[in-house]
């Protein structure tokens, strides 16, 4: 939409004065909105305006989800995220992904047609200390006993889109729990890890970061035939977990996929 204001003849960001029209932008303190020649607009209209404009700028953030930059305490960006309760923020497409996640899983409790198939997870406890349940929908509840270990969760992280992709086949790594429960890495290439999966068996990944504006972006790469094997996909929630005794890092994935309830003939 055309802006009507004639108070500014030029481009907010740009100044450029030749256009005979603007479009709005975002809302000012004084009320009106921002005039935008075309080509801004169309960067704001598309959501890369800060991303474009603003990269060098302070106040970025990375999402706790999905370690996506998000440039927080700028008036363009202040609908594009939440902040957390427990401290940091969220990219509101996270966000979005997390409510539709809540709901499946109200969804499933509320329509669980065979508790039978339910796993008695207090029950295990008790007579298998060395098994640490991980969820109802998790594929896979504990190392297996001849090891005689214990999974203590680290974190939890829910795939995204490009998490989830094969092709991609690495995950990204929010940066609070990248800087404390991975190795230190002082150079973008990063190093080789050996990652237990929850049956045991033994991956080599790579954690590594990218740089982007000034800040890093955590990776663990080299999982094309893990997310595979593992029929991963947007969603799903991959848990970290400590194997005590060792210290070893062990990686499990809870699919979050639910059926419908049966239907009834009539």
């Amino acid at each position: 939409m055309a802006s009507s204001s004639s108070s500014q003849s030029s481009c907010l960001q740009c100044r450029d004065s030749t256009f005979n029209c603007f479009r709005n932008g975002w809302r000012l303190r004084s009320g009106e909105r921002a005039n935008l020649c075309y080509r801004c607009a169309c960067v704001y209209e598309e959501g890369r305006f800060c991303e474009t404009f603003h990269l060098t700028d302070d106040g970025w953030r990375d999402c706790e989800s999905c370690g996506k930059l998000v440039h927080c305490g700028c008036v363009v960006s202040f609908n594009q995220y939440f902040l957390l309760d427990f401290g940091g923020v969220i990219c509101m497409e996270c966000s979005k992904k997390n409510l539709i996640l809540a709901r499946n899983r109200r969804y499933a409790r509320e329509f669980q047609t065979d508790p039978i198939d339910i796993p008695d997870l207090a029950k295990n406890v008790q007579n298998e200390s060395h098994c640490l349940p991980v969820g109802i929908n998790s594929d896979v509840q504990c190392i297996p006993r001849t090891t005689r270990s214990v999974l203590k969760p680290l974190f939890e992280k829910l795939l995204t889109v490009t998490d989830a992709d094969f092709k991609l086949g690495r995950i990204v790594i929010p940066k609070k729990y990248a800087e404390t429960f991975f190795p230190k890495i002082s150079q973008p290439k990063g190093i080789l890890m050996n990652i237990l999966d929850v049956e045991n068996k033994v991956w080599e990944f790579t954690f590594r970061y990218w740089l982007s504006g000034g800040s890093k972006t955590y990776v663990l790469e080299g999982l094309r035939e893990f997310l595979t094997l593992k029929k991963s996909q947007a969603g799903d929630t991959v848990t970290f977990y400590r194997v005590e005794p060792g210290g070893n890092m062990a990686i499990g994935i809870q699919k979050t996929s639910v059926k419908p309830p049966h239907q009834v003939s009539t």
